[in-house]
């Protein structure tokens, strides 16, 4: 049993006005995996598969840095989603055959992932990333 304090789940919500581009992007450009698709007579929804969700939060200062790391100037609001992939430069490529504006190539960070971004056709901003192979060390 969960106590009544404990979150059992995230969910990032995004609504569009073109439903099935959306579900074409993140589902089958993307690759997250289909959970529950439903039609209440009040409007249409899936809920896709991302994975573990964490809540990241960042002081100006520090998003201000992340912004110019991964873009070269501040760009992002208040919220971001990001994602971990495979391989942050073909998904990224992937993405802007599917319709998304790349803000940045995939180019390494400081801190040793591999970060692109990029804005969906309803503006929400992604980063996509890949973190280096521990066995390898950082990635160059």
């Amino acid at each position: 049993m969960r106590e009544s304090s404990g979150v059992a789940q995230a969910r990032v919500v995004i609504t569009t006005a073109d439903f099935t581009r959306a579900v074409t992007f993140y589902r089958d450009r993307l690759g997250l995996p289909l959970i529950e698709q439903f039609d209440t007579g009040h409007g249409t929804g899936v809920i896709l598969d991302a994975g573990r969700a964490t809540l990241e939060i960042l002081d100006e200062e520090h998003a201000a840095f992340v912004d110019e790391v991964e873009v070269g100037s501040r760009v992002a609001g208040t919220l971001r989603v990001a994602f971990e992939v495979a391989d942050a430069d073909t998904t990224t490529r992937l993405l802007a055959d599917a319709g998304a504006a790349v803000l940045s190539p995939a180019r390494t960070t400081p801190w040793g992932s591999v970060n692109s971004r990029l804005t969906d056709a309803d503006g929400v901003q992604l980063t996509l990333f890949t973190e280096p192979d521990e066995d390898r060390g950082p990635t160059t």
